[in-house]
């Protein structure tokens, strides 16, 4: 009786063992088939099973992974992130013709569930068809009417410099770190733009909020919303900094969903002050219409995305360029000389200044090129089938264009690893515009804070020029390696601002 049950029990863990391996066999010859590179698809390094190459890449230098395998596969080349084929694109010809070339082919975002549970499709960023299209066209709008881009808001940019150098002066001279003061200097601006008030630098929940978009936006650029966009099913029930991540954003929602709530009480539609005023019309104006896309909701999630595009990417390159200014004294002296010369030490500078100041300006274009803020813009998606480097590239598939590889490219600079201001200077001094220069990306998804950065950029660095020489604490030398995110920031540091 035993030596049966003996064999009973030999043939059912055989049978088992047996059922196990049919089983993997079987999935990954279904995952094989069903996620092959397709006929006339860029080539690409060998993809794991089930996960393809999320572990090909470099999460920490994720834009000098692609660089690398740029080199192996050609300029256009293609990977697989879980179930979900993406394309890579290296060098400016590449990108731009992607981006601007054939735009409209590419002008979607991809399906990521992660952002679809954080923004429900909603917002400015990370939308796609008529609600992105809508609400495009009338933030542009709404933020022109309240001076974007114009010259009344160049007294709200001076008036946040002048508390900001008041801040740096408090030091006299003592190392500190600008991190938070420059974080919150340049977010008052969309402050002023969205809410129509600024918040004190003292502000401990403002400051904590600061703090929270910075670790939000290194969660973004690592492994774990990866892993979620490709097991959305899985992830949304494990523990993770994926719900971290997701807790940060609704901290923000939450905290715009209170400034939301004041400005309810006191609201007047004839008198709009600030972009939730102009908004709160427009939703009242399309209330019962087909296809309305203005509500409470997406107004909010709209003001998250110009908090993101208006602010993080501003104060970032404002931190590189103290380094570099600490780190290139010469430099800093020859922009303090322009400045000294056609502007002087008696009145504040303004944006008209910008084309008798070519030397600052290409100081300020080199320190976007060499800061490299976001390299590699937002990925976008395929609406339709189109052919990129002479590949056949279907519909769906996602777009990730490599800006790092563009602001670095051999063929378009002439010492692209260098700091060198003279990448935009004519042999006669003059400011030249550099077709491969596309730090806020390029085509119909531009960085829709561009124009205002661009302002804040040359007003606050020339402002800062003016009233201070910075540099390094003795015995320190400045370090550029970078905290990896969505953006690339400097790893935290010190630094003297001494007043001229």
């Amino acid at each position: 009786m035993d030596s049966f049950f003996l064999m009973v029990g030999s043939y059912v863990g055989f049978d088992l063992k047996s059922l196990l391996l049919f089983a993997a066999v079987f999935f990954l010859t279904a995952d094989y088939i069903k996620n092959r590179r397709p006929a006339g698809f860029p080539p690409g390094p060998r993809a794991l099973p089930v996960v393809g190459n999320i572990f090909t890449l470099d999460r920490n230098r994720l834009h000098e992974s692609l660089i690398e395998l740029g080199k192996t596969y050609g300029d256009v080349f293609s990977l697989r992130l879980g179930p979900q084929w993406a394309v890579a694109l290296n060098r400016f010809e590449a990108v731009k013709e992607a981006l601007v070339t054939k735009g409209d082919s590419v002008v979607d975002r991809p399906d990521f569930p992660i952002q679809d549970d954080i923004t429900g499709g909603l917002g400015v960023i990370f939308s796609n068809g008529t609600i992105w299209k809508e609400q495009r066209r009338f933030a542009l709008s709404a933020l022109k009417y309240f001076g974007f881009g114009k010259k009344s808001l160049e007294p709200v940019i001076l008036d946040e410099f002048a508390c900001c150098a008041e801040e740096f002066r408090s030091y006299k001279g003592k190392s500190f770190s600008p991190h938070l003061i420059v974080n919150n200097t340049i977010s008052n601006i969309i402050c002023h733009l969205v809410f129509g008030h600024r918040f004190e630098y003292t502000d401990e929940k403002f400051k904590r909020l600061m703090l929270l978009f910075g670790k939000a936006l290194q969660i973004e650029a690592s492994i774990w919303p990866q892993f979620y966009n490709s097991f959305p099913w899985l992830m949304r029930w494990l523990p993770g900094p994926h719900q971290t991540v997701k807790q940060i954003w609704n901290d923000v929602k939450d905290f715009i969903r209170v400034e939301l709530n004041e400005h309810k009480k006191n609201w007047d539609s004839s008198e709009p002050r600030d972009y939730i005023d102009f908004y709160l019309r427009e939703i009242q104006m399309n209330k019962g219409q087909d296809g309305n896309t203005f509500d409470d909701e997406n107004l909010i999630m709209c003001v998250l995305d110009l908090f993101v595009a208006g602010s993080e990417t501003t104060s970032t390159t404002l931190r590189w360029a103290f380094l570099y200014m600490a780190k290139y004294p010469e430099i800093q002296e020859k922009v303090q000389a322009e400045i000294d010369q056609v502007i002087g030490q008696s009145r504040q500078p303004s944006m008209e200044d910008r084309t008798k100041l070519p030397y600052t300006d290409a100081v300020i274009h080199e320190i976007q090129r060499m800061g490299n803020i976001v390299p590699l813009s937002l990925p976008h998606a395929t609406n339709k089938e189109v052919q990129l480097g002479g590949y056949t590239i279907p519909k769906g598939v996602m777009i990730i264009p490599n800006l790092a590889s563009a602001l670095f490219d051999e063929n378009e600079w002439e010492t692209p690893f260098t700091f060198n201001p003279g990448h935009f200077l004519s042999e006669e001094g003059k400011f030249v515009k550099r077709a491969a220069f596309i730090p806020f990306s390029a085509g119909k998804r531009l960085c829709l804070g561009e124009n205002l950065a661009r302002m804040e950029l040359f007003l606050f660095f020339t402002s800062f020029m003016q009233h201070f020489t910075f540099s390094m604490p003795d015995g320190v030398d400045p370090v550029f390696d970078y905290c990896h995110g969505l953006t690339l920031a400097p790893k935290e540091y010190k630094i003297c601002a001494n007043s001229r």
